[in-house]
Formats: C-alpha cells, structure tokens, sequence
C-alpha cells in the first residue's frame, strides 16, 4: 500500500479523478447540454416563405412571432442550397388556394423545408406551435360556424380523453434518470481505480523478479493473496466512496442551476440513502479486487496484463447498461444477475422506492460471489503453472 501511494499514476486515478474530474465532467456536461438547448430554443430563425399571397393571414402570423425573421428570396432560388448555405434555417410553400380550402371547411397543407439532420426537432417543434396558433384561431371560427358547444367541439376533435394519473412522486420521476447513471459512473470508476495496481502487483513482479523472492519468504500463500486482494479491494472501494461524496457534495450546491426538479429530489436524499449506495458498492470492490488479481497473476507481461483487462470494462458495462433498459426492474430473478442487481439496488435507493428484502439478498448473493471469486483466486495463486507461465 505505501509503494502504491508513492506512485503518483495510483493517485491520480484514484482521487484526481473520482473527486474532481468526474463530478466535473458529469456536471459541465449537464451544464452545457441545458445552456445549448436553451440557446437553441431562444435562436433566432430565419425563413423564407413562397406564396405568401395565398395565405396572407399564416405570413403574418410568422411575421408577428418573435424569433423568426423573415428573409426575402426570390423563386428561382434552390430551397435545398439555402438552408444549405445559411441563408435560412426554414422555408414555408403555402399553395394556391389555400385560404379557398380553409374556407371551405378542409384541411389545407403547408410545406414545410428544413434540414431534419441540423437542430430538426426543435425547429419543428417552435414552428409547430406557431402553426399551432392558427389552427386553434381557426378551430374557434368554426366553433361560431358550426354553432358547437365548447363540449361538443371536444368531442369531435378527441371523444376519448386520458386522463393521466401517475402514481410516480418527484423523486421517483427523477430519482429513475439519475439512479440509471449513478452506478454506470461509482462502478466504472471502481474498476478503474483498480486496474493499474492490480497489474503492479501481480504482472508487474513478474517482470520486477520479486515475485519469486516473495514466494520464497516465511509467509502463507493465503496471506500474500489476501495482502495483495486487500489493496486493490480497498483502492476500488475508497475511490468509489470518493465519487459518491464528491457527487454529492456537488449536487447540493450546483443542482438547483441545472434542474429546480433535480435539486428537490437531491434534497431528499439523506445519509442513510448514500450510506446504503456505500455498502453496495464492497462487495462491488471485492468482486472486482478478486478478478483482477487473477487475470494479473496469469500474465505474463504487464502488456499482457493490460491487454486482458481491457475487455473487462465491457463486460463490466454490459450488465450495468441492461439496468437501463425499459422492462428490467428489480425483481427476485433480476436480483440474482450479478452486477445487474447492484445497479438496480442503487437506482431503487435513490428512487426511494427500496425492498429491503431484496437488497438484503444483494448484499448477501453479491458477498458470496466476492467470496467464491477470492478462494479462486487463492487457488489460481497456488499453481505454478499459473504463476511462471512460460
């Protein structure tokens, strides 16, 4: 342990990043993703409209709404080179006779032209609420045409209304998004911390040559196995823990500039909340601690090493995505997936919606296959042909 904290790559992947660099980045990129959209919605859109004549009432309306900005083309211009090139962002072809169907109680279409590829959605959806607009204005004119009651005229346009009652409080809402990114990050970083002094005390005595000399010292096989499983068991952990404090520390202060809803449900999570994350995640770390020991004392190499550990970030991943999947909850048989389970026990803690049955039996089916996977690698240890592969 007092060769890893001299190693300065140990300490930056074990407090630089879990402390500072991930809450930053998770955070400016929250920060920025909102500022970018809200630019987006508060831009400035320029458009050219054809036919104007035929619907003087629909040009005026985009001419009245504030952040649009008309642009005068003339018709032999490319509609496709325009938005292409910046001229403007939509262009709207309002065909003859328009206002001769609308008048005839018909529907009447209006084109549309943007770049679907290019900010598509928001455009749409901002000239979809001006077009909006108009239809309500016409839906009131035919209310006085057709001498509909207000009642009447609902149930012409929808006769079913769902009335959507959702049982779902606050923090569940919100408490389901971040609880889903929650152990993607504590558990990625517990992998993380890991890696490298697992390859150090493992491959990298090989290649040292003090491997054998250690072998040779008046200490039992199951000893050096569990001094070695104890630092990578306990970097993993205090790296994850960091994060979860770090987290925490910085969504209390910083939430309420990304989402007033977000910074409600952080409010409501207490000690008990991140005291029960923190316990989730040992025997996280002892999993982890065990595997890495293992693929490091079969290498050969610290190349090797490196090599082999690298696809078990994917594998890794791979169960704590599937806890985002719509459909996966946690039940007794997802209870059971290991990893899955982990994940789905701390996006229910910060939900607020916790069996602790369940998670009784995390905690304990977790420690089993921690356990299961340390008398392994305590067996893997004690071969020689594991240790000096040739």
């Amino acid at each position: 342990m007092r060769s890893l904290l001299r190693d300065r790559k140990t300490l930056i992947f074990t407090i630089l990043i879990p402390i500072f660099a991930m809450p930053l980045i998770g955070f400016g990129f929250a920060y920025v993703a909102q500022s970018m959209n809200a630019r987006a919605q508060a831009q400035e859109i320029k458009y050219a409209i054809f036919g104007a004549h035929n619907a003087p009432a629909v040009a005026a309306l985009f001419a009245r709404e504030s952040g649009f900005r008309t642009v005068p083309l003339d018709k032999s211009v490319n509609i496709k080179d325009a938005i292409g090139d910046g001229r403007i962002k939509v262009a709207f072809n309002l065909p003859e006779r328009f206002d001769e169907v609308i008048n005839s109680s018909q529907q009447a279409g209006l084109e549309l032209h943007f770049n679907s590829a290019d900010a598509g959605d928001i455009v749409r959806k901002r000239v979809g609420a001006v077009v909006e607009k108009y239809n309500s204005a016409l839906r009131q004119k035919a209310l006085a045409d057709f001498k509909l009651t207000p009642p009447q005229l609902a149930f012409v346009l929808n006769p079913v209304r769902l009335d959507e009652r959702s049982t779902a409080n606050q923090r569940e809402r919100i408490g389901a998004l971040i609880g889903g990114m929650l152990p993607y990050f504590l558990l990625f970083v517990c992998l993380l911390a890991a890696t490298y002094p697992a390859i150090d005390l493992g491959a990298g005595e090989k290649e040292a040559g003090t491997l054998e000399t250690l072998l040779l010292a008046p200490i039992a096989r199951s000893e050096l196995v569990m001094g070695k499983f104890m630092v990578l068991f306990s970097v993993g952990l205090a790296a994850a823990l960091l994060m979860v404090t770090s987290l925490g520390v910085v969504l209390r202060f910083f939430a309420a500039r990304i989402d007033a809803d977000l910074a409600a449900v952080v409010s409501t999570l207490g000690l008990g909340d991140l005291a029960l994350v923190g316990l989730m995640l040992v025997p996280t770390a002892a999993i982890f601690a065990s595997v890495l020991l293992a693929m490091s004392i079969y290498a050969k190499s610290y190349k090797e090493a490196t090599g082999m550990m690298q696809p078990l970030v994917m594998v890794t991943i791979l169960p704590v995505v599937l806890a985002m999947v719509p459909g996966v909850e946690l039940n007794w048989l997802w209870a059971s997936v290991p990893l899955t389970n982990i994940a789905l026990a701390m996006k229910e803690i910060v939900k607020g919606t916790m069996d602790y049955q369940k998670f009784l039996m995390i905690l304990f089916s977790s420690s089993v296959i921690a356990a299961l996977l340390l008398a392994w690698c305590r067996n893997w240890f004690g071969r020689e042909q594991v240790l000096f592969r040739d």
